[in-house]
């Protein structure tokens, strides 16, 4: 069964998510940013989320972690929660 490995940052607004996108597209660190800014639990640990399978995070979620590119910065990618930065760091089809 596919697994999956990413990192998130979530925040309240698109323009945020967008802002920091480009800050990390900057060159600033996807976790320090995290640390800083996502509302998730999971800034403490510089957004690691840890590894999962299919079906286990929301749908707009799960979607980006098993079809989009790995070791990418995603979005905004809209959610209930919000808006997040998806960076899927490892995926084992």
């Amino acid at each position: 069964m596919a697994t999956a490995k990413a990192r998130h940052i979530l925040v309240d607004s698109e323009a945020t998510c967008v802002e920091l996108k480009n800050r990390i597209e900057g060159g600033e660190d996807f976790a320090e940013v995290a640390k800083q800014y996502s509302k998730c639990p999971s800034g403490r640990r510089g957004g690691e989320l840890g590894q999962f399978r299919p079906g286990q995070m929301v749908p707009e979620f799960d979607y980006v972690c098993f079809n989009e590119a790995v070791g990418v910065v995603h979005g905004p990618v809209r959610t209930q929660f919000g808006y997040h930065l998806v960076e899927v760091t490892e995926r084992v089809d």
